[in-house]
């Protein structure tokens, strides 16, 4: 088997760099392009490619872990490749001939790509990785002043374009890709100075430098091409807010009321004229009121309000779908059934699972271990206060091996863990948004809080005393 297996790889990386070659030789006439990779550690046996929020693709995992796709014609466009739970916008364009390689324990950290096509790709990795070491750095920085703060931001955005500058100097990019590594990290400092405004209101003169909103004038609020680009969307949705906020309003209590959300959708239409953009955004403010769940007996007014924008019927009975998943999971309804599997790989349905005793659910995620230790250490302590309860642990991926070895490590009680059988059936039917939800049932399956936080521990202790004590 040893010796197939080392076969197999050798003729894959034969393969790929005869692809290489192809792709050098035909320069001055490129058709297609090449996409393949290595998943070490794999949570499951694919890898999903998107295009524009739509699969099209499911790279199966060969027996060595490696995926392979061969795009026969192709100009160029932003990519998602996708390992649940973890992903990361790529660009692919004709001539392309891209390898990845990673490492589900520290999937960020270890995403690399290399062949042609790469540079622009570990760019914007680079990048991301770059702005996430940044956030703990600018937290501290919000309370000084609007042109303090403006100017870290101002010289944290010159070392990227310097870096950048270098990049498409040292590399022959096409427009395309030229426009999404530069809208890497123009948008995403854009966002931390409209942040920035949104914590402070506008009840307060916080911003003594009239230039402070200059930025502006230099983005585009209409690029189509960067329509399912997160940093763009992520920036987008803090303008609008700021745009909807009133004279002494502060976000974060705005952000929780429907009369705030339909105002959003209000700038929406008056600020945005591109409709794919249009409906995307207000797509966004849709999914963020309707998770509210504290908001259900508005809902409807707000539905009213959004679908008087939106022209795109898939996404209209996405929110529809979600309305209804949310009210499913309201206290006092039976908890939508889903299959499960143990540690052994046995299926069994959730209502069968549950039955009989008061329990409490949590969830992990294979590739967070020390998430998944900290919520073991959590229903420990919770449990000792709570000895009433069942505390379950449920994996968002199907049971490995190296979960298996990591649990016996830690002498976890593989009774109480279960994984999902279907990711994307469960996460809908009980909307399962955050990875720290935790849900609460009685002894007959029937829901007393559907949607905790499990890692808040003051605030969920709260909720597992105010039921203890009930049937």
């Amino acid at each position: 088997m040893k010796l197939l297996i080392d076969l197999n790889k050798i003729l894959f990386w034969i393969l790929i760099f005869i692809f290489f070659v192809s792709c050098e030789k035909n320069e001055t006439k490129p058709i297609g392009a090449y996409f393949a990779g290595e998943i070490i550690n794999p949570s499951s046996d694919n890898v999903l490619l998107y295009i524009d929020n739509k699969i099209i693709d499911t790279l199966k995992l060969s027996i060595d872990k490696r995926f392979f796709k061969k795009f026969d014609s192709i100009n160029y466009g932003l990519f998602k490749m996708e390992h649940l739970p973890e992903n990361q916008m790529l660009i692919i364009e004709s001539g392309d001939s891209i390898l990845s390689r990673a490492n589900m324990s520290d999937f960020n950290g270890s995403l690399f790509f290399s062949g042609k096509g790469a540079a622009k790709n570990n760019f914007l990795m680079d990048t991301y990785l770059k702005l996430q070491n940044e956030i703990s750095f600018l937290s501290s920085k919000y309370s000084l002043t609007g042109k303090a703060f403006n100017k870290i931001i101002d010289s944290l955005f010159m070392e990227k374009y310097v870096n950048w500058k270098k990049l498409i100097d040292k590399n022959n990019f096409s427009d395309f890709s030229k426009k999404i590594t530069e809208a890497s990290f123009i948008y995403p400092y854009a966002n931390r100075k409209a942040r920035y405004a949104l914590i402070r209101g506008k009840s307060e003169n916080i911003i003594t430098d009239s230039s402070y909103f200059n930025y502006r004038d230099k983005l585009n609020y209409n690029e189509d091409e960067l329509s399912f680009f997160e940093p763009y969307i992520s920036y987008l949705m803090s303008y609008l807010s700021l745009e909807a906020l009133e004279k002494g309003q502060t976000f974060y209590k705005a952000k929780n009321s429907t009369k705030f959300n339909i105002k959003r959708i209000e700038v929406i239409d008056k600020k945005i004229q591109n409709k794919k953009l249009k409906n995307i955004l207000a797509r966004a403010v849709a999914y963020e009121e309707i998770m509210n769940s504290n908001n259900q007996i508005s809902h409807k007014k707000f539905l009213k309000s959004y679908s008087s924008i939106n022209s795109n019927q898939e996404y209209y009975n996405e929110i529809i779908s979600l309305n209804n998943s949310l009210m499913q999971m309201s206290a006092g309804r039976p908890l939508p059934i889903v299959m499960l599997e143990n540690n052994k790989g046995q299926v069994i349905t959730s209502n069968k699972a549950f039955m009989g005793q008061k329990t409490v659910l949590y969830f992990w995620s294979q590739t967070q271990m020390n998430h998944f230790k900290r919520n073991e250490e959590r229903a420990k302590v919770y449990k000792e206060k709570f000895p009433n309860y069942r505390f379950v642990g449920i994996s968002i991926q199907p049971y490995n091996q190296l979960v298996r070895n990591y649990q016996e490590i830690m002498s976890i009680n593989i009774k109480n863990q279960l994984a999902l059988v279907n990711y994307q059936t469960t996460t809908n039917d009980w909307v399962i948004n955050l990875l720290n939800k935790g849900i609460i049932l009685d002894k007959n399956c029937v829901i007393l809080e559907g949607f905790g936080n499990f890692g808040y521990e003051k605030s969920f202790e709260n909720l597992l005393r105010k039921h203890y004590n009930l049937n």
